[in-house]
Protein backbone atom coordinates (compact mmCIF):
# COMPACT_ATOMS: atom_id res chain seq x y z
CA UNK A 1 0.00 0.00 0.00
CA UNK A 2 1.56 3.23 -0.76
CA UNK A 3 1.56 6.90 0.98
CA UNK A 4 -0.53 9.45 -0.35
CA UNK A 5 1.74 12.28 -0.11
CA UNK A 6 -1.21 14.40 -1.53
CA UNK A 7 -3.19 13.96 1.70
CA UNK A 8 -0.29 13.57 4.06
CA UNK A 9 0.63 17.17 3.31
CA UNK A 10 -3.00 18.34 3.55
CA UNK A 11 -4.48 20.33 6.15
CA UNK A 12 -1.83 23.34 6.19
CA UNK A 13 -4.63 25.91 5.32
CA UNK A 14 -6.73 24.64 8.07
CA UNK A 15 -10.00 24.92 5.40
CA UNK A 16 -11.04 21.24 5.75
CA UNK A 17 -14.61 20.40 6.54
CA UNK A 18 -16.34 17.59 7.91
CA UNK A 19 -19.61 15.70 6.55
CA UNK A 20 -21.02 12.40 7.25
CA UNK A 21 -22.91 9.73 4.70
CA UNK A 22 -24.72 6.40 5.46
CA UNK A 23 -25.11 4.03 2.93
CA UNK A 24 -25.49 0.30 4.57
CA UNK A 25 -22.82 -1.06 5.90
CA UNK A 26 -20.29 1.25 6.98
CA UNK A 27 -17.83 -0.81 5.31
CA UNK A 28 -17.94 -0.53 1.85
CA UNK A 29 -18.69 3.63 2.53
CA UNK A 30 -15.46 4.30 3.67
CA UNK A 31 -13.60 2.11 1.88
CA UNK A 32 -15.14 3.90 -0.99
CA UNK A 33 -14.67 7.75 -0.06
CA UNK A 34 -11.31 7.22 1.48
CA UNK A 35 -9.96 7.23 -2.20
CA UNK A 36 -11.70 9.93 -3.79
CA UNK A 37 -9.50 13.30 -4.49
CA UNK A 38 -10.03 15.93 -1.83
CA UNK A 39 -11.24 13.33 1.03
CA UNK A 40 -8.41 14.00 3.77
CA UNK A 41 -9.21 11.60 6.02
CA UNK A 42 -12.67 9.07 7.23
CA UNK A 43 -14.12 7.26 10.09
CA UNK A 44 -16.46 4.62 10.50
CA UNK A 45 -19.07 5.38 13.17
CA UNK A 46 -23.20 6.16 13.98
CA UNK A 47 -25.13 9.34 13.21
CA UNK A 48 -28.16 9.96 15.72
CA UNK A 49 -28.54 7.69 18.36
CA UNK A 50 -29.41 8.44 21.53
CA UNK A 51 -26.07 7.26 23.43
CA UNK A 52 -22.43 8.46 23.23
CA UNK A 53 -21.03 4.35 23.43
CA UNK A 54 -20.81 1.67 21.43
CA UNK A 55 -21.31 -0.84 24.05
CA UNK A 56 -25.36 -0.78 23.89
CA UNK A 57 -28.18 -2.25 21.87
CA UNK A 58 -29.59 0.03 18.84
CA UNK A 59 -30.62 3.31 19.67
CA UNK A 60 -31.91 4.56 16.37
CA UNK A 61 -28.31 5.33 15.12
CA UNK A 62 -27.63 5.03 11.17
CA UNK A 63 -24.15 3.30 10.15
CA UNK A 64 -22.04 6.48 9.03
CA UNK A 65 -19.05 7.32 7.46
CA UNK A 66 -17.12 10.66 8.96
CA UNK A 67 -15.98 12.25 5.90
CA UNK A 68 -13.03 15.30 6.21
CA UNK A 69 -12.24 16.73 3.03
CA UNK A 70 -10.99 19.60 1.34
CA UNK A 71 -13.39 21.77 -0.49
CA UNK A 72 -10.95 23.64 -2.78
CA UNK A 73 -10.07 19.90 -4.23
CA UNK A 74 -13.85 18.57 -3.87
CA UNK A 75 -16.92 20.33 -2.80
CA UNK A 76 -20.04 18.78 -1.25
CA UNK A 77 -22.10 18.51 -4.86
CA UNK A 78 -19.28 16.05 -6.14
CA UNK A 79 -19.22 14.39 -2.62
CA UNK A 80 -23.14 13.98 -3.13
CA UNK A 81 -22.47 12.66 -6.46
CA UNK A 82 -19.93 10.27 -5.53
CA UNK A 83 -22.45 9.31 -3.07
CA UNK A 84 -25.07 8.01 -5.25
CA UNK A 85 -22.98 6.27 -7.00
CA UNK A 86 -22.97 3.38 -4.59
CA UNK A 87 -26.11 3.67 -2.83
CA UNK A 88 -29.44 2.70 -4.08
CA UNK A 89 -31.21 5.83 -3.34
CA UNK A 90 -35.17 3.58 -3.50
CA UNK A 91 -34.13 1.17 -0.69
CA UNK A 92 -35.69 1.99 2.67
CA UNK A 93 -33.58 0.66 5.58
CA UNK A 94 -31.56 -1.70 3.16
CA UNK A 95 -28.20 -1.43 1.17
CA UNK A 96 -27.51 -5.27 -0.36
CA UNK A 97 -27.80 -7.83 1.83
CA UNK A 98 -27.60 -5.22 5.06
CA UNK A 99 -31.00 -4.88 6.37
CA UNK A 100 -32.77 -2.97 8.98
CA UNK A 101 -33.14 0.85 10.03
CA UNK A 102 -29.35 1.53 11.21
CA UNK A 103 -28.47 0.24 7.50
CA UNK A 104 -30.77 3.71 6.29
CA UNK A 105 -29.00 6.19 3.81
CA UNK A 106 -28.36 9.29 4.63
CA UNK A 107 -26.37 12.90 4.81
CA UNK A 108 -25.62 14.51 7.76
CA UNK A 109 -23.43 17.80 8.62
CA UNK A 110 -23.35 20.49 11.81
CA UNK A 111 -22.86 22.64 8.98
CA UNK A 112 -26.36 24.07 7.77
CA UNK A 113 -25.25 24.74 4.47
CA UNK A 114 -24.11 21.62 3.51
CA UNK A 115 -27.84 20.37 4.45
CA UNK A 116 -28.89 22.96 2.23
CA UNK A 117 -26.84 21.74 -0.54
CA UNK A 118 -27.81 17.96 0.08
CA UNK A 119 -31.62 18.92 -0.24
CA UNK A 120 -31.06 21.34 -3.48
CA UNK A 121 -28.81 18.43 -5.21
CA UNK A 122 -31.71 15.87 -4.28
CA UNK A 123 -34.48 18.07 -5.13
CA UNK A 124 -32.92 18.41 -8.50
CA UNK A 125 -33.40 14.81 -9.32
CA UNK A 126 -36.13 13.57 -10.83
CA UNK A 127 -37.02 11.45 -8.14
CA UNK A 128 -36.22 13.74 -5.12
CA UNK A 129 -39.43 12.40 -3.33
CA UNK A 130 -37.55 8.84 -3.15
CA UNK A 131 -34.48 9.23 -1.65
CA UNK A 132 -31.75 9.44 0.98
CA UNK A 133 -32.85 11.71 4.68
CA UNK A 134 -30.67 14.87 5.20
CA UNK A 135 -30.89 15.84 8.70
CA UNK A 136 -28.58 18.05 11.23
CA UNK A 137 -26.40 15.37 12.88
CA UNK A 138 -27.39 15.39 16.51
CA UNK A 139 -24.84 13.01 17.92
CA UNK A 140 -22.05 11.29 16.52
CA UNK A 141 -19.95 7.84 18.10
CA UNK A 142 -16.66 6.22 16.36
CA UNK A 143 -17.25 2.68 15.68
CA UNK A 144 -15.32 0.38 17.94
CA UNK A 145 -11.10 0.01 15.97
CA UNK A 146 -12.77 -3.56 14.64
CA UNK A 147 -15.10 -1.63 11.79
CA UNK A 148 -12.25 0.90 11.24
CA UNK A 149 -10.68 0.75 7.42
CA UNK A 150 -12.02 -2.93 7.81
CA UNK A 151 -12.28 -3.51 3.71
CA UNK A 152 -8.54 -2.42 3.44
CA UNK A 153 -7.43 -4.67 5.96
CA UNK A 154 -9.48 -7.48 4.97
CA UNK A 155 -10.65 -6.95 1.66
CA UNK A 156 -12.59 -10.03 1.38
CA UNK A 157 -15.26 -9.47 3.71
CA UNK A 158 -18.66 -9.10 2.32
CA UNK A 159 -19.23 -5.73 0.72
CA UNK A 160 -22.86 -4.98 -0.93
CA UNK A 161 -20.90 -2.64 -2.96
CA UNK A 162 -18.85 -4.20 -6.22
CA UNK A 163 -15.79 -4.34 -6.47
CA UNK A 164 -15.51 -2.95 -9.42
CA UNK A 165 -17.13 0.08 -7.94
CA UNK A 166 -15.59 -0.12 -4.49
CA UNK A 167 -11.89 1.15 -6.19
CA UNK A 168 -12.88 2.88 -9.23
CA UNK A 169 -11.28 6.01 -7.81
CA UNK A 170 -8.60 4.47 -6.04
CA UNK A 171 -5.14 5.26 -7.39
CA UNK A 172 -2.15 3.29 -6.22
CA UNK A 173 0.72 6.18 -6.25
CA UNK A 174 4.26 4.39 -5.86
CA UNK A 175 7.20 6.07 -3.18
CA UNK A 176 10.58 5.62 -5.15
CA UNK A 177 13.43 4.97 -2.25
CA UNK A 178 16.94 5.92 -3.77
Amino acid sequence: MGIDLKKQNKNINGQLEIIYFAGGCLWGVQEFLKHLTGVFSTQAGRANGLTDTTNTRYDGYAECVKVTFDPSDVNVNELFGYFFEIIDPYSINKQGQDVGTKYRTGIYSKQSRHLKSAVEYINNRDDADKVVEVLPLINYVKSDDEHQDRLTRFPNDYCHIPKKALHKYKVYQKIKCN
